[in-house]
């Protein structure tokens, strides 16, 4: 056990000296992190003398509702010679006109982070780099379940160092040991199928990636169950071709990119200027992707695996507004108008509203430089942001029964704060509408709600559920009913990924021991728990004390030193 004041001491006494600040170096116990819903990019141009990085930043703007805790950029220039851009902190903090320019080349990789459980330094940013073999960027959007064999496996087996605690660096390693197994000083398209292949084989979890070979191309794949999105699109010019791969189609749309495919489940795909090839790699399996990405992750104007994500939450409102009619009925309560929570259930609210033929309106005003408040590390932060998010407006609230459609009802800091809002502009009645079920169970494939505690919903029965957010009533999407209402726009997809209502877990593997370990992860608890001590803080000041004068508040060393492998041109005059 390390005396935290000798440990405090001892750190500024390093901090004094000018040594980087690492937490591996200190010899703190290490703890997993995961990588949890993130946006990925791939963009690969055909002029070799263009550069990607800004539109590889316009982009990431696209899936800044993904993640909005760290962001990166690398791309791959002459020689192949790697750019690199990373930093905690959102796309218009990061990215500016004088760090774009420093991402030289025609092809490249962008990540966003949403929060994660122990996440302090920027070199746990995305994406990650290794220089052997050949040279390898990465990017991945998921959560692996194996983590603790995977390591075993890199320090007995691999003998490659881990220098994060983030299991995408992990994921990138097995794939960068599968490939320098071939032995060859060059490798060709057959050599990254048969890599891909054995990394599916040792894996577990929910992984979409995008991945750069030096002066080579492009690779994506996706886990065998597809549980999140990864798809790839083409773009015609002059010269020839540019491809881009991306979590939602609505970045090939905004880009001039036609021919949007989706990577199958267990797939790959290399892209290269000379074309596309295509492979399924891993075995057959149960094809299904989260449900969730369609009741609250994905913009409206994505289409996921065939699906429209605004044409889903239209059906979603169709058929909860049956549900909310019949229980409205049996309990002899009149709706006076409906208002949804913005920006998520606006389209399921509206639909609901005309099926049922009750005014809609537009009850709260939402800030829009607030950013998500279900991904906002800290339910104090949470909380407080609700209202600096929502204001309500009287004239729609006072003296009505209203009836507020959300898309779920998660841990209920949100729901409560907005009921009670409602109230006190004078609401008489207040009904929640979820276009989502109850959320009772832990998900382990990306989504940061895995403490079953948080969940408002865990161990509690709508009556109790009521009364924990303040609602006179709440109503449910029924599971069956979500399901169709996603399903039916594309029926060849048999079955989604529907845990945190179900409890089942489609890639097995997943006992009460994981879901303890998980818990035990959760950003509330550890991030700044490592001996009691806000490494952010530190490692954002001098030995004085004083600011390093980061005007975005990322914790980013001047020269980047916390950064791994590259040169990072964030913050560098």
């Amino acid at each position: 056990m390390i005396d935290s004041k000798n440990f405090r001491c001892a750190l500024h006494y390093e901090l004094g000296r000018s040594f980087s600040l690492s937490i591996l170096r200190l010899n703190i116990p290490r703890f997993s992190v995961v990588a949890l819903v993130c946006g990925i990019l791939g963009l690969l141009l055909n002029d070799s003398n263009a550069d990607a990085a800004p539109e590889i930043c316009e982009g990431l703007s696209l899936l800044q509702h993904r993640g909005q805790d760290a962001c990166g950029i690398i791309t791959c220039g002459p020689g192949g010679r790697f750019y690199q851009c990373k930093a905690n902190g959102m796309i218009r903090d990061i990215f500016d006109a004088n760090s774009i320019s420093r991402l030289i080349g025609g092809m490249g990789v962008g990540h966003v982070r949403y929060p994660t459980a122990g996440s302090f330094n920027n070199a746990e940013a995305q994406p990650f780099y290794v220089n052997s073999p050949y040279g390898i960027v990465f990017a991945h959007n998921g959560n692996l379940i194996n983590t603790s064999s995977l390591m075993e496996f890199m320090d007995q087996i691999a003998h490659r160092h881990i220098n994060t605690a983030s299991d995408s660096e992990l994921l990138l390693n097995i794939f960068a040991y599968n490939l320098q197994q071939t032995g060859k000083f060059r490798i060709n398209e057959e050599d990254i199928f048969t890599s891909i292949g054995g990394m599916m084989s040792q894996v577990k979890g929910a992984y979409a990636c995008v991945a750069m070979l030096a002066g080579f191309g492009i690779i994506a794949f996706r886990d065998p169950n597809g549980i999140r999105p990864v798809g790839w699109g083409v773009r015609a010019t002059a010269s020839g071709k540019d491809y881009i791969v991306a979590s939602e189609s609505v970045v090939a749309d905004a880009g001039g990119f036609t021919e949007w495919n989706d990577v199958n489940p267990g797939e790959a795909i290399i892209i290269t200027r000379n074309g596309v090839s295509r492979r399924q790699i891993a075995a057959p399996a149960t094809f299904a992707p989260d449900i969730f990405e369609y009741v609250y992750f994905a913009r409206p104007d994505s289409v996921l695996d065939g699906i429209s994500v605004y044409r889903s939450r239209m059906a979603m409102g169709d058929a909860l507004a049956d549900n909310v009619k019949k229980v409205l009925e049996e309990v002899n309560i009149t709706i006076d108008v409906v208002i949804p929570v913005p920006d998520t259930s606006r389209v399921a609210a509206l639909n609901l509203a005309q099926r049922l033929n009750l005014p809609y309106r537009e009850g709260f005003v939402k800030n829009r430089y607030v950013g998500r408040t279900f991904i906002m590390p800290g339910q104090q932060m949470r909380k407080k942001n609700v209202r600096r998010k929502l204001n309500a407006m009287a004239l729609e609230f006072a003296n009505k029964n209203v009836l507020i459609v959300d898309d779920s009802i998660v841990r209920g800091t949100t729901s409560k704060e907005i009921v009670q809002m409602a109230k006190d502009v004078g609401a008489k009645k207040v009904i929640v509408a979820s276009c989502a079920p109850p959320i009772r169970y832990p998900n382990v494939y990306g989504i940061d709600m895995p403490s079953r505690k948080e969940l408002v919903a865990h161990g509690r029965d709508e009556e109790h559920i009521a009364e924990a957010i303040g609602a006179d009533l709440v109503i449910f999407q029924t599971l069956p009913d979500l399901i169709e209402s996603v399903r039916q726009l594309n029926p060849a997809i048999g079955s989604f990924d529907c845990s945190v209502f179900s409890g089942e877990y489609v890639t097995g593997g997943v006992d009460e021991a994981y879901l303890q370990h998980l818990e035990s992860l959760r950003a509330d608890n550890i991030r700044g728990k490592a001996l009691n001590l806000d490494l952010n803080a530190l490692d954002n000041k001098d030995v004085n004390g004083s600011s390093r004068g980061n005007s975005t508040g990322a914790n980013t060393p001047v020269n980047g030193s916390d950064t791994v492998g590259l040169h990072n041109s964030w913050n560098t005059n």
